[in-house]
């Protein structure tokens, strides 16, 4: 392992010793492209952002977006299926990008064809279906279908279509293929040409792994075969992970087929990918179905159909998706532009890898406890065995992992951008995490699906945490996400001063987050931020301060606290009396993830307290906003008045707006919105109040209220619970209250106040 022995605590590793220690060369940026500049200038939407999950979807530069549309803007591209000027542009040009992209993977018309699709996963079902598969008979045992365990969902998918053909399935464990020999060979007859088909990927999309391209040639010689089987091997060679960071070179590694997707690549367009097919193979594929681009001839009222010569206009039923195979050509020009090629890639993301990897496995907890659990099956020693990722789950001091979902809501809380689940790779899940197929099942009947935040099921790990790495991140991503496992496990540990993070920095925590900041509070103590807060910490300098209830109508049902002074909440909460639960004080969030309005007494109605979360922020494509997304919003201060039925939103800088607390039934047009991925309807509460916020927060936004006619119904918790015992909701995230004990806000004061006074600071403004 690169970076030397691994030093104790919570010490970062500096990025020069790291690369001083290393027995190979390491290369970082692009020589004299300075990856700073291209960062302010292709990437400044990622300031303040470490986006970390390239392995999901890259990103794109300005360039490629800019110069994919000046040329949308020059030229115009017809149906390339017409034989009109335009049209003739559009089939020239996109076969012009066909040559660019066999050209990128380093072969030629000659050898393969590019059959475009939606993605990875279309091209995969395509395989699947038109594969000449021989079912058993008689005479023949049939076709084999294997893949690696280690496999994509979409891959092992393809399984449910050869099962239809009644041909068998088997799956391969990657130690299995390690150690394969000639089994097959003694078994094969040189005369059989019973097709059999191996797909594997050329990287884990789960751990990074990179498997040998030399299996593509043993498996098709017959000299490594997957089983024991007479007949022809071909091999599928799954790339889409691979290719996003490095290069393929197909005329030294003939896989049969290859799928791929071209966001992994380029970040843009999405929904499309290809599927590169060996041209010694193609005439052997099957089609069942034919659409329109695919016939030379037809006829419809008789069973007659004669298939176009191509393989590209064979499979590419319709037309296909035209400006996005052109905005292709943008991203191979802006990719080549920036970076000098994939493999420059593949070495500057491997070297950020490795760095993060020997730090990362590197911390220590105080007692010699490691604070991750990495998931490799490799020391991360050279790009030809690792790709740029890394997987792992959070460890505490006594070695219990912490589940993926809790270390996914601190990570965006520093606006870090990480993978969690078992990222549609169960296969390398089980095997890395030690889960059985039984217990596959038994999380299933727990309630645990896939993509789901369900984390931990009796202690044991549902999934991990994968970071990925572009070829646009920095040093300062890796080091600001070490700084995040630093601050988020170690600081609570020593005693030392920790490397800390300024706020506003990327990797930076945002001001206190007010969306499900509790509306009451217990035991004697406020938790308001503004309220009781030590004035040495700096914590209260810059937030609204909260607005007493005014013009209360005296309601059916009221929510109310009783009076005390501070020196009594506080006595009640330090001396550790067991009494009563008091309700201390009493807070409501008109406006979603906006700052807090404290009353005395509060009607309830039946969503909970009366207006408590009836509005949210949204953006300009009508998504939710929350501090996470936008900080500031914990800076607009909603006052309700009852008796004059209206909201006052106040912010620093703007003058005050008044919004109705119902809506003009004649006048309001009803729109749909999510909120927690539940349905909920809603209507804009005008232009006014939208350019209000715009101007705040200098990007467009709009005020939804949730319409009065609408019911959300919470989500039920138990099996005994009665559709008739099911609460209603606002536009909360899954409960008409919520709760807060004294004691807890009093000890998180106490981290904050000497988490401030670590770094010899007494207030914020001295950051």
């Amino acid at each position: 392992m690169a970076g030397g022995a691994a030093q104790r605590g919570a010490e970062l590793l500096a990025f020069e010793r790291f690369r001083d220690s290393s027995t190979q060369p390491l290369i970082y940026g692009y020589g004299p492209r300075s990856l700073r500049d291209m960062r302010e200038r292709e990437f400044g939407r990622l300031a303040g952002t470490v986006y970390l999950d390239h392995a999901g979807a890259t990103l794109f530069p300005r360039s490629q977006l800019t110069s994919f549309t000046n040329d949308l803007m020059e030229n115009v591209y017809g149906n390339p299926h017409s034989q009109n000027i335009s049209s003739k542009l559009t089939h020239d040009t996109v076969e012009h990008v066909r040559y660019r992209i066999l050209e990128h993977f380093r072969t030629s018309a000659e050898d393969y064809s590019v059959i475009f699709t939606s993605g990875s996963t279309a091209a995969l079902k395509l395989v699947a279906e038109a594969f000449p598969w021989v079912s058993p008979g008689l005479e023949s045992s049939g076709s084999r279908f294997c893949y690696l365990t280690d496999s994509h969902t979409s891959v092992v998918g393809m399984r449910n279509v050869t099962t239809a053909m009644n041909i068998t399935s088997i799956p391969v464990r990657p130690e299995d293929m390690c150690v394969a020999e000639t089994r097959g060979t003694a078994a094969s007859d040189p005369d059989c040409q019973l097709p059999h088909l191996f797909c594997y990927p050329a990287q884990s999309n789960f751990s990074g792994t990179r498997y040998p391209l030399s299996w593509i040639g043993e498996v098709k010689a017959g000299r490594m075969c997957p089983v024991s089987a007479p007949g022809k091997w071909f091999v599928l060679l799954d790339a889409a992970s691979y290719v996003s960071t490095s290069p393929l070179d197909l005329s030294l590694h003939q896989a049969d087929f290859v799928p791929l997707s071209f966001y992994k690549i380029f970040g843009f367009p999405t929904g499309l990918g290809a599927l590169l097919v060996n041209n010694r193979v193609a005439p052997l594929l099957r089609k069942t179905y034919f659409g329109g681009g695919t016939a030379a001839a037809y006829l419809a009222g008789e069973d007659f159909y004669i298939p176009r010569q191509s393989v590209a206009e064979r499979f590419e039923d319709g037309t296909i998706s035209f400006l996005d195979v052109i905005a292709l050509k943008h991203g191979f020009d802006a990719l080549e532009r920036l970076t000098g090629g994939m493999e420059n890639i593949k070495q500057h993301t491997f070297t950020l890898a490795q760095y993060t990897y020997t730090a990362l496995s590197a911390l220590r907890y105080p007692n010699g406890a490691p604070v991750v659990r990495i998931y490799s099956d490799s020391e991360f020693s050279s790009p030809e065995v690792q790709g740029p990722v890394i997987n792992f789950n959070v460890l505490d001091h006594s070695g219990n992992i912490i589940g993926y979902s809790q270390v996914d809501k601190m990570a965006s809380l520093y606006n870090i951008h990480v993978r969690t689940g078992c990222f549609c790779n169960t296969g390398a899940c089980q095997r890395h995490l030690g889960i059985s197929d039984a217990m596959v099942k038994k999380h299933l009947q727990a309630g645990h699906v896939c993509g789901d935040d369900v984390d931990l099921i009796d202690g044991h790990p549902t999934g991990s945490v994968r970071i990925s790495f572009g070829y646009m991140s920095t040093l300062e991503d890796a080091q600001a996400f070490l700084r995040f496992i630093i601050a988020m496990q170690l600081h609570q540990c020593d005693d030392q001063p920790l490397s800390q993070i300024t706020p506003g920095e990327a990797g930076a925590p945002p001001e206190s987050e007010a969306q499900d900041a509790v509306p009451a509070t217990m035991d004697g103590y406020s938790s308001s931020p503004q309220e009781d807060a030590p004035t040495d910490t700096g914590l209260s300098n810059d937030l609204p301060t909260p607005v007493a209830a005014v013009g209360l109508h005296p309601p059916l049902l009221m929510a109310s606290r009783p009076q005390q002074t501070p020196s009594e909440k506080a006595a009640g909460a330090l001396d550790g009396r067991l009494g009563p639960h008091v309700i201390t004080n009493l807070y409501l969030y008109p406006i979603k993830s906006c700052a807090a309005f404290e009353v005395t007494e509060w009607p309830v109605g039946s969503q909970g307290l009366l207006y408590d979360r009836s509005w949210m922020v949204v953006n300009h494509n009508g998504v939710c906003l929350s501090q996470k997304q936008e900080p500031r919003l914990c800076l607009i201060q909603p006052i309700i008045d009852l008796q004059q039925k209206i909201m006052v939103i106040k912010a620093k800088g703007m003058e005050p707006i008044e919004v109705p607390l119902e809506e003009n039934g004649e006048r309001t047009q009803v729109c749909q919105s999510k909120v927690c991925a539940d349905r909920v309807n809603t209507y804009n509460c005008g232009e006014k109040v939208s350019s209000w916020l715009s101007k705040f927060f200098g990007h467009p936004c709009q005020l939804l209220k949730q319409s009065s006619n609408f019911q959300r119904s919470a989500k039920k918790r138990g099996k005994d619970q009665s559709a008739g015992s099911t609460a209603t909701l606002s536009l909360v995230n899954e409960a008409q209250y919520l709760l807060i004990n004294t004691s807890s806000v009093l000890e998180l004061q106490q981290q904050l106040k000497a988490r401030w006074l670590s770094t010899g600071l007494t207030s914020r403004e001295e950051v």
